[in-house]
C-alpha cells in the first residue's frame, strides 16, 4: 500500500520556494524529516517528502549494471517523483523547485535530472547514476542548473568513482556543479552537508546560483 506523501517546513501558501526530497534505501521520509530537513537553516522552503512504496525505490545496488528490471523499477519510480515536483509546483507555484535526496534518493534525483526532469536547483548527497558501471545511460538535461553533489571519500554504499562519473555527465550537460568529497565522512548527511544544502536553498529563494565549481 502506497504511503502518503509527507510535508514539513514554510506552509505552501507563504513559503518562497519549494523542496522534494527523496529518502534512501530502507529510510522513510519521516526520518529524512528528523535527520536532515529538521537541521536546516531554511525558513522560507515548503518540503515534499514522497515515499516508496516498499523499502526501497528499486531493488538494484547502485553499481549494478541496468537490466530490465531495474530499468522498469527505475520508470516506476521515476513517476512517483515526477507526480511529486507536479503537487510542490501547483503547492508553491510562484516558488523555485529544488529536487534533492540522499544515497539512493539522491541516485534517483540523478537520473530524473539526466532523463529530462525539470527543477530549478538540486542537491545529491551520496548519490550516483543508476546503472553506474555500465555505458550508454540517457544524458538530457532540461535546463543549466546548479547542482550541490557530495560524497564521502571511502562511502560504502556509493563509491566515489560512480559519484563523480554522475557529476560529469552533469557537467557535460551543462549543469553548474558545485562537488565536495568529505575524507572519512560515514554513510549520512554530516552538518557540512547540511549547511550547504541550506545555503543552496536560501540562494534559490534570493534569486541566487551556485558558482560554477568542480572538485
Amino acid at each position: 500500500m502506497m504511503r502518503p506523501t509527507l510535508t514539513t517546513g514554510t506552509p505552501a501558501q507563504t513559503a518562497r520556494a519549494v523542496c522534494v526530497f527523496l529518502h534512501g534505501r530502507g529510510q522513510s521520509a519521516e526520518q529524512m524529516v528528523t535527520e536532515v530537513i529538521s537541521s536546516l537553516e531554511a525558513p522560507d522552503v515548503h518540503f515534499v517528502l514522497p515515499q516508496s512504496p516498499g523499502i526501497a525505490w528499486y531493488d538494484a545496488k547502485a553499481v549494478d549494471e541496468m537490466t530490465e528490471d531495474t530499468a522498469a523499477q527505475l520508470e516506476e519510480a521515476l513517476t512517483l517523483v515526477r507526480d511529486a515536483v507536479e503537487a510542490a509546483r501547483q503547492a508553491v507555484p510562484d516558488g523555485p523547485l529544488v529536487i534533492a535526496g540522499f544515497s539512493q534518493g539522491a541516485c534517483l534525483a540523478i537520473e530524473y535530472l539526466l532523463r529530462g526532469g525539470n527543477a530549478d536547483a538540486a542537491a545529491v548527497l551520496t548519490g550516483c547514476r543508476i546503472g553506474a558501471s555500465g555505458e550508454g545511460l540517457p544524458e538530457q538535461l532540461a535546463a543549466p542548473v546548479p547542482v550541490y553533489v557530495s560524497n564521502g571519500d571511502a562511502d560504502p554504499w556509493i563509491p566515489l568513482w560512480a559519484s563523480q562519473k554522475a557529476t560529469e555527465a552533469l557537467v557535460r550537460q551543462g549543469a553548474r556543479v558545485h562537488s565536495e568529497v568529505f575524507a572519512g565522512r560515514e554513510h549520512l548527511v554530516s552538518k557540512a552537508e547540511i549547511t550547504a544544502l541550506s545555503n543552496l536553498l536560501n540562494a534559490v529563494v534570493a534569486g541566487k546560483g551556485l558558482p560554477e565549481y568542480q572538485s
